[in-house]
């Protein structure tokens, strides 16, 4: 595989950016909160429209990363309000790249501009179950400063709230 190339989001990027989610969200979360939640889930938080306005967002930052001719991974982030920790939205890499660092250089780029920006600290939400989200997580620093249940689609979880000082 060639190095990810990382770039800002665009429009045009919306139809790989679905298939990433859809791919990644299946193989992540099918065990955690059944195939059923997780289509509902994708209808309601990445349909074209909404994806579009995303990337056009101009509290944060949505980047994606490109290996091979292809949309490997994407990540987004948005910024906190004033001394409050920025969010990372979401960061889905294609299951058959995970491992080969698509979602770490992702993770860089985020932080990088994060520290750029001022911020000290980046948040996320994972589901407890998400074995492969979790270890990529903890491999890279963030601790779990909250655990709580969430109901999704009629599934319920746990979820971990996790942040790491930049």
């Amino acid at each position: 595989m060639d190095d990810p190339t990382v770039r800002s989001a665009t429009a045009d990027d919306v139809a790989d950016i679905r298939r990433v989610t859809r791919e990644s969200w299946h193989a992540a979360h099918d065990d955690v909160i059944g195939t059923d939640a997780v289509e509902s889930a994708l209808d309601e938080w990445y349909d074209v429209d909404s994806l579009a306005e995303s990337v056009t967002r101009d509290d944060g930052r949505f980047l994606v990363a490109c290996a091979d001719d292809d949309v490997a991974g994407f990540a987004q982030a948005v910024l906190g309000d004033e001394g409050e920790p920025a969010w990372l939205a979401r960061i889905y890499v294609a299951p058959d790249r995970w491992g080969d660092g698509v979602g770490t250089v992702l993770l860089d780029r985020i932080e990088g501009w994060l520290r750029e920006e001022g911020v000290d600290r980046l948040r996320l939400a994972v589901m407890a179950g998400n074995d492969v989200g979790n270890a990529f997580y903890e491999k890279r620093g963030y601790a779990v400063v909250e655990e709580r249940e969430q109901d999704l689609f009629a599934a319920t979880f746990d979820e971990y709230v996790r942040e790491k000082e930049l």
